[in-house]
């Protein structure tokens, strides 16, 4: 990967959108990318729309603005898919993932027109098999990874695995979830 690749993550306060973004900088920074990961802030609070987004290349990245024309587009609420125009800018030849229980196919009419590839995962049936409670940002995560290929799925989960040992050092009953649930994400994504 030598070009530049954009991402645009869509979700609501809470729903760790902002951290899956800087999860994504972080890990693909420690595989030796040149990385941007931040969030768009506004008067956001819990449960209102939030945008944040990542650069990553091989090479140096000398942009530093907002994304407009992402390659990759994230949605983790698919209530936004009424509100927001996720679609907004999104190259033709890039994609979409959605987190909802539907297909790709009734999700495109959702999509104002967007001709592009749609991908769906169910991150709420991922948690609650893997973890027990609904944090759809780790799901969210290892399905932009796979669609995307901008990190190589192996690496990315071993990857994960030392940052998510070192996040939950105090709380081991997290660390074994989230693995599963990356792991299991990789397999459900369609």
């Amino acid at each position: 990967m030598s070009e530049l690749v954009e991402f645009r993550w869509h979700g609501r306060g809470g729903q760790g959108a902002k951290t899956a973004a800087l999860l994504l900088a972080d890990v693909a920074f420690k595989m030796g990318k040149h990385v941007q990961g931040f969030p768009e802030y506004g008067p956001e609070r819990m449960g209102a729309p939030i945008t944040a987004y990542d650069r990553i290349s091989d090479r140096e990245i000398r942009v530093h603005s907002n994304i407009y024309e992402p390659d990759f587009v994230v949605v983790v609420d698919e209530t936004l898919l009424h509100s927001v125009d996720v679609t907004k800018g999104l190259k033709k030849n890039g994609a979409i993932l959605v987190n909802t229980a539907k297909s790709s196919e009734e999700i495109y009419t959702q999509l104002k027109g967007y001709q592009g590839r749609v991908y769906t995962i169910d991150a709420r049936k991922v948690c609650q098999k893997t973890l027990g409670k609904y944090f759809p940002n780790t799901p969210m995560l290892a399905a932009i990874v796979k669609i995307s290929g901008v990190i190589e799925e192996h690496s990315f989960v071993k990857e994960m695995e030392a940052s998510l040992r070192h996040k939950f050092a105090r709380k081991p009953e997290m660390l074994e979830g989230n693995l599963k649930a990356l792991k299991m994400a990789l397999e459900e994504v369609r």
